[in-house]
């Protein structure tokens, strides 16, 4: 498909707490915005029921009836083996059977990662497909991956992490050169776990923009355009965030309760208040990508809102239009070191041999 052709992305319009009256007016939003072609999935019925209180004239918009839909109680490995034909399922179907171009779901996370992986495979030379947030900053946003994927990594999926994370900051966020650092407990290389330590090596050696180690305090306030972890760490940090900012806003309004004077300057503040909460709103950038996979994949929170899932389909539809794929192909393709399946000790002490003049290569294979 031409950067210039029109995205289809397949809508899991069952998925979410709040399913197609949510679902279907955010994909619908998006698609007039950024001409976008829908492939709506779930049940007929409700999905035309939502579609009757839109006006779709000029759009692409087809419904691909699903019989089931995969709930929050389900398991994964359930949901792949005995139900189907789940509206996230059929989904991913039309994106490997190419009558889509990628995949938006509010539902089930683990049944949209597994599904993912089975029907569309990972792009060669990614051994685990990251999940990426997008998070408002008072000058750009932040891009962290991985955040939930993968809770155990290794360091050469956190440097494939990064060159996945690259090319979805340069294609779909428009920051040319981005920054990339990894998250560890001090700025000085040496800081830091076994894991953060021989990333940081690998990392140093590609062509990327690496800048080194990025504590936690400097994320928001950081130069910083991409944060690489494992999936445990950027979990919490994506949580802690998340709980931080519900937190502040539920403790700013109790004081702003308190009195009359309080009240007053609620009141005056209130036009300042508005554009602070706009531009932390998570809504803004909408889903997770999920990085990796031979098709665009975008996870939604559950309780996401009707302009939350608009940004996410508006997201994939950059992402396809602009092939952030082959970006990703061509960033493996020029760090072939990463892409092969044998211990990264044998990477390191080969180039420490070389430098020393001692043959560590061997020791390493006896």
């Amino acid at each position: 498909m031409g950067t210039n052709s029109r995205p289809r992305i397949a809508i899991d319009a069952m998925g979410g707490d709040y399913g197609p009256q949510v679902m279907v007016p955010g994909a619908i939003q998006a698609a007039r915005r950024r001409d976008i072609a829908l492939r709506l999935v779930g049940n007929q019925e409700q999905i035309e029921q939502e579609l009757s209180r839109t006006m779709v004239d000029g759009l692409e918009v087809d419904i691909v009836h699903a019989d089931d839909v995969a709930k929050m109680g389900d398991k994964p490995s359930h949901i792949m083996r005995r139900k189907k034909d789940t509206s996230i399922q059929v989904a991913y179907k039309l994106v490997r059977e190419n009558d889509a171009d990628g995949v938006v779901s509010a539902g089930h996370t683990g049944a949209t990662l597994a599904c993912g992986m089975f029907a569309l495979g990972r792009i060669k030379g990614i051994e685990r497909p990251g999940l990426a947030t997008v998070l408002p900053r008072e000058n750009k946003p932040l891009l962290i991956i991985d955040v939930g994927a993968n809770v155990d990594s290794k360091p050469r999926h956190l440097v494939q992490f990064a060159i996945m994370a690259e090319a979805l900051a340069v294609n779909v966020l428009k920051t040319p050169e981005p920054q990339v650092g990894i998250l560890s407990i001090g700025e000085e290389q040496g800081k830091g776990n076994v894991l953060v330590n021989e990333a940081y090596g690998l990392l140093a050696r590609t062509s990327m923009n690496f800048v080194g180690n990025v504590e936690g305090r400097d994320i928001f306030q950081g130069d910083v355009d991409i944060v690489v972890c494992d999936g445990f760490v950027g979990n919490v940090v994506l949580k802690l965030s998340e709980g931080l900012g519900t937190a502040f806003s539920s403790m700013l309004r109790k004081e702003l309760g308190r009195g009359f004077w309080a009240k007053l300057g609620g009141m005056l503040a209130l036009p300042a208040l508005k554009r602070f909460r706009r531009r932390l709103d998570y809504e803004e950038y909408g889903g997770a990508p999920l990085l990796g996979l031979n098709g665009a994949s975008f996870v939604c929170h559950g309780s996401s809102g009707t302009r939350a899932i608009q940004s996410s389909v508006q997201m994939a539809g950059s992402y396809i239009r602009n092939r952030t794929n082959d970006d990703i192909r061509a960033g493996l393709e020029a760090h072939p070191e990463i892409t092969r399946f044998h211990r990264l000790k044998h990477i390191l002490h080969s180039s420490a041999g070389k430098g020393s003049g001692h043959n560590e290569e061997s020791q390493d294979e006896t």
